[in-house]
């Protein structure tokens, strides 16, 4: 095998990136390795050169791998080899798939692997952003069909300037992070956060990254030029012309008749009866039909009447400004909006928009749990978190639950994300850990605004001080020969028909985080612009309808959910507090059936549902880590009685003398006829000797009275 080894280099916003060729695994299809600042990405892409009988969907597969040996890590846990994919690694790969998928060519079902490996890493290269333009270099040079090349950046905003690809550690200092992927003339895909970002300010950043998108996209062309292979060809899966023609000649009226029904369960039951009918037209005689020895009638059909309606719903669109169901194009579906609809989380909602609902629960606790993530770039732990779980039934379909997808984290990931930014952190005192799960209930349009806006009123049903609250929407995109349409709240099939996905989701005053997706060749920044704008509108009628349920969060944290209160110690006093093998903090836990957590820096969290029991827990912990002041009054057990007074302890290995003459105002000639072990009296410290020994007084405070 001939290896020759090809290096090409570019200056990608101040950073030098390497793209090498020729020389490593070579039997696929097309292969790079990416590097930059330290940091290197394997990038390997192989298509299959027969097509699965059947196919009808383009059987694309992302992998992104991150290496522990590519830091110089062991995994942490029991198992030491890389398993199946992190969740951060999965999300990696989608990033990487959305902006490629739309650029295979129409009707190429080949199965088509692109498998990234993190290979070395340095904080200062980012292998996720190397992944991506590895992806696009390795399918541009090989002879995989692919209508690229495209390039990818992440822009972040640091005192005030905007940044291309900062290194990791700089990012905890930006308030903006948004992933940009786009061809040389057009954006192709968007995802990102911000910290309550206006929208102007957000597509300034996207403007900011595809300008050098496109620097490195004609630097992708030049190599494709130099070492690139000829594109090799294949047979379409796309409906035959003669099919095509003839579904619409004969199905034209009842396709309008499904489009004109706006119940979701209903239209598909009437899209059913007419993909059935056309398939059983195609069967009797596929011949007159265009159909080939091998093909499948029922399959072709199908396709056939997707493509009609695919047409009908985009011409209604672009023509009449008409939508399914009627709506206006920027009109949000009806929206229904509760809280406190379940008896024991700690925080419940229920959010519905038409046929999309979810339902919402937050649950509020201490650091045990925080969610801990290894990975090559550190282990960190999360005390925000989101869960978002997409059953079968909420579409309708009779299977059962096999676990989280990807799509489900991908979901998940953004809802998260768009709630992450109002959520208090320790500089507003606010120290607990929260878990957020957003349950679909039905879908038809965007589950993933839908939870953002469910997860908001469930936060503030739970009392949790939210800086403001938040609502998301979904934007669609119907364009065609240079005219376009935006859509506010986009349905299912809008989403299937249409040509954008374009998730929006913040307060008031701006964007906390954004997702876009399209299938065609790129959209423009007056595009971006207009459905940026569109959208606020959207979120701004969301968020009104939301304030109906829940103007603001509780005026305290909820019943049943636990508080947390804290003070500090000095640090050569936390094995004071913890006591030997952890004896006093355990007591403490138990006695007052709190949770308590010991900082390293001294700081002291105690967690429980009952107030008064808290203050107790606190009074007791500082009084055995300082010790009892001069003057001070404290309630008192009686340990022991002796014929000069009795020892009292006043906490867990705190106590003193009460002598004799401080028992009462009258003689006392007996201690045993005034107190017994186990009683529990008011005492005043009067004294604290040299030897730290207390003197205390119960007659300072209340004399006692003999019993008998």
């Amino acid at each position: 095998m001939n290896r020759e080894k090809r290096v090409f280099t570019y200056d990608y916003g101040g950073k030098e990136v390497t793209l090498e060729t020729g020389w490593l695994a070579q039997q696929a299809d097309g292969a790079v390795l990416v590097s930059c600042e330290g940091t290197q990405v394997l990038v390997t892409v192989c298509s299959a050169r027969e097509m699965k009988d059947g196919q009808d969907f383009f059987p694309l597969l992302v992998e992104y791998t991150e290496k522990f040996y590519s830091a110089g890590k062991f995994l942490g846990g029991f198992m030491k080899r890389e398993g199946r994919p992190t969740t951060q690694e999965t999300l990696n790969a989608r990033l990487i798939d959305r902006p490629l998928r739309p650029l295979f060519p129409e009707g190429y079902m080949f199965d088509t692997v692109v498998s990234c490996t993190v290979m070395s890493y340095s904080e200062k290269g980012d292998p996720e952003i190397l992944a991506a333009l590895g992806a696009s270099g390795a399918l541009s040079i090989s002879d995989i069909p692919f209508d690229g090349p495209i390039g990818a950046c992440k822009v972040g905003r640091i005192d005030g300037q905007l940044v291309l690809n900062p290194p990791y550690s700089s990012w905890k200092e930006s308030d903006l992070e948004v992933v940009i992927a786009g061809s040389e003339e057009a954006i192709l895909m968007v995802e990102g956060q911000a910290q309550i970002v206006p929208e102007e300010e957000i597509l300034e950043a996207i403007l900011y990254g595809h300008k050098h998108i496109r620097g490195f996209v004609s630097f992708l062309e030049g190599i494709k030029r130099e070492v690139g292979r000829e594109k090799r060809d294949f047979t379409s899966a796309s409906v035959n012309s003669l099919l095509a023609e003839k579904t619409t000649q004969e199905c034209s009226s009842e396709a309008r008749a499904c489009l004109d029904i706006a119940h979701k369960r209903e239209r598909q039951r009437a899209i059913g009866i007419l993909e059935k009918g056309m398939a059983k037209k195609v069967g009797e005689n596929p011949e007159s039909y265009g159909l080939g020895e091998g093909d499948d009638p029922k399959k072709e059909a199908y396709k056939a009447v997707d493509g009609l309606l695919y047409n009908m719903m985009r011409g209604d669109i672009l023509n009449s400004d008409k939508r399914i169901g009627g709506r206006a194009l920027d009109e949000v579906r009806p929206i229904e909006a509760q809280v406190n609809v379940l008896d024991s989380p700690h925080g419940s909602s229920l959010f519905t928009r038409g046929e999309t609902q979810v339902l919402a629960t937050a649950t509020i606790g201490g650091s045990s749990g925080d969610q801990m993530s290894d990975r090559i770039v550190g282990q960190y732990y999360n005390k925000f978190y989101l869960h978002y779980n997409f059953p079968p039934y909420c579409v309708g379909e009779a299977r059962g639950v096999r676990g989280v997808g990807r799509r489900e984290l991908g979901h998940g990931n953004l809802a998260e994300r768009a709630l992450k930014p109002v959520i208090p952190g320790d500089s507003e005192k606010f120290y607990y850990t929260t878990r957020l799960v957003c349950e679909v209930l039905e879908s038809n349009g965007s589950s993933s605004m839908a939870s953002v806006c469910a997860g908001s009123m469930a936060l503030m049903d739970a009392g949790v001080p939210l800086k403001a609250p938040v609502a998301g929407v979904a934007m669609g995109l119907v364009s065609e020969g240079g005219k376009f349409k935006i859509l506010t709240d986009i349905l299912g099939d809008e989403d299937h028909l249409g040509d954008m996905d374009f998730k929006v989701a913040g307060p008031r005053e701006g964007i906390t985080a954004i997702q876009m997706d399209i299938k065609i060749g790129g959209l423009t920044s007056e595009i971006v612009e207009k459905a940026l704008n569109q959208a606020r509108e959207g979120r701004l009628h969301i968020l009104e309808e939301m304030a109906k349920a829940i103007p603001r969060k509780r005026d305290d944290y909820k019943e049943g959910v636990p508080r947390i209160e804290s003070f500090k110690i000095d640090r050569d006093r936390i094995g004071a507090l913890i006591g030997p093998g952890g004896k006093n903090i355990k007591a403490l836990q138990e006695n007052y059936q709190v949770t308590i957590e010991v900082l390293e820096d001294g700081s002291v969290r105690v967690l429980g549902p009952d107030r008064e029991k808290l203050k107790k827990c606190i009074d007791e912990a500082l009084l055995q880590v300082n010790g009892p002041e001069v003057g001070s009054l404290y309630k008192a057990r009686v340990a022991s009685i002796k014929e000069y007074g009795t020892f009292v302890d006043i906490a867990d290995g705190v106590g003193g003398l009460v002598h004799v003459s401080e028992i009462s105002d009258t003689r006392v000639n007996d201690v045993g006829d005034f107190v017994s072990v186990g009683d529990t009296i008011d005492v005043k410290v009067i004294e604290i000797d040299r030897m730290g020994r207390l003197k205390l007084s119960a007659k300072a405070v209340k004399p006692l009275k003999k019993k008998r």
